[in-house]
């Protein structure tokens, strides 16, 4: 479980909330709406893509923490899972995210929900790709099949395409369409893909806190010159002085795009869906095990090729914002 000091300002709330209720039957926690947000892979301002609004009432998001007379203890946390499914792969937590690697730690708990997927898939055997070297081998492992949805190419893993496929098939029976939002990136990406996208957060980041005064001229120029890991560890550093990389500048650039070698694009297993916000297209997509798995992106879905129902007992917690269900780690 990641450290006090290391926590979102909204796990902060999330943590402290749940420990205040920890004897009750079944909880259900508040979260404001303006700490869900979704991922862009655009480089236009913040304000021009939809995202969920913040209008605070007693319905409009809450944590499903129990659905049952339960107590709260009897669902399992994701970290007392993981060992057994990994076993199960021929693999170990400390390969997968070695305990001092705190960038790792992070992304497990923010992008994780993916480890929990049907062994009808390959999974990452790290949570960081170090370069596009270990992504190019990786994806050749698990196989790259092919497919064109409205135009568009989409490249998934052989299972996670075919149960896209099939909800695809399903919405079109119903008058529905399921669409890729962004193109080809809405599926399979490159760790180049992912560098792209970092810098376009990072670079326009750092001229504007120059021009504000709050970071020198030396010190951006030091940032630029970084390799990679090295200006993730930088950038993370400087947010903790309120620093903040997100194309809005108000917060962590984890809310506004995946740090490289993290996204669960690379694993082949996430598509962008234009149609998020419609709860049949929804539906359709968890009955053929796609769910939304990561609360900052809400047009990304993840295959776990699970049933909704065996979720919250693979270390998942179920959490509703803006009348969307995501299923995220439970740390």
């Amino acid at each position: 479980m990641m450290t006090p000091e290391r926590l979102t300002p909204f796990q902060r709330r999330l943590d402290a909330s749940i420990n205040s209720h920890s004897e009750t039957r079944a909880l259900l926690v508040l979260i404001r709406l303006d700490d869900i947000t979704e991922h862009d892979t655009t480089t236009t301002p913040d304000a021009d893509a939809p995202r969920a609004t913040h209008h605070f009432s007693p319905t409009d998001t809450l944590i499903d923490i129990a659905h049952s007379s339960s107590s709260l203890p009897s669902l399992p946390l994701f970290y007392d899972v993981l060992p057994e499914l990994f076993a199960a792969r021929k693999m170990r937590l400390d390969k997968v995210c070695p305990s001092g690697d705190v960038i790792a730690r992070c992304t497990l708990e923010e992008y994780g929900a993916l480890f929990v997927a049907a062994e009808s898939v390959c999974v990452p055997e790290a949570c960081v790709f170090a370069n596009e070297r270990e992504v190019t081998e990786f994806q050749n492992q698990a196989g790259i099949a092919c497919a064109m949805f409205d135009e568009t190419e989409v490249q998934l893993q052989p299972a996670a395409l075919l149960a896209l496929i099939a909800a695809h098939k399903e919405a079109e029976g119903s008058g529905m369409t399921i669409t890729p939002r962004g193109g080809g990136e809405a599926s399979r990406r490159s760790y180049e893909d992912t560098l792209r996208l970092w810098l376009s957060r990072v670079l326009p980041a750092l001229d504007f806190w120059c021009a504000g005064g709050r970071v020198s001229s030396d010190e951006a120029d030091a940032v630029r010159g970084l390799p990679t890991n090295a200006q993730v560890a930088a950038v993370l550093e400087m947010e903790e002085r309120g620093i903040f990389f997100s194309k809005d500048f108000k917060k962590s650039v984890m809310r506004s795009v995946a740090l490289p070698g993290t996204s669960q694009h690379l694993a082949m297993l996430a598509f962008d869906v234009t149609e998020f916000r419609d709860a049949s297209v929804r539906c359709i997509l968890a009955r053929h095990g796609w769910f939304q798995t990561v609360l900052s992106d809400m047009p990304h879905f993840t295959f776990l090729g699970r049933a909704e129902e065996e979720l919250t007992s693979l270390g998942l917690q179920r959490i509703v914002a803006d009348e969307q269900a995501f299923y995220v780690p439970r740390v």
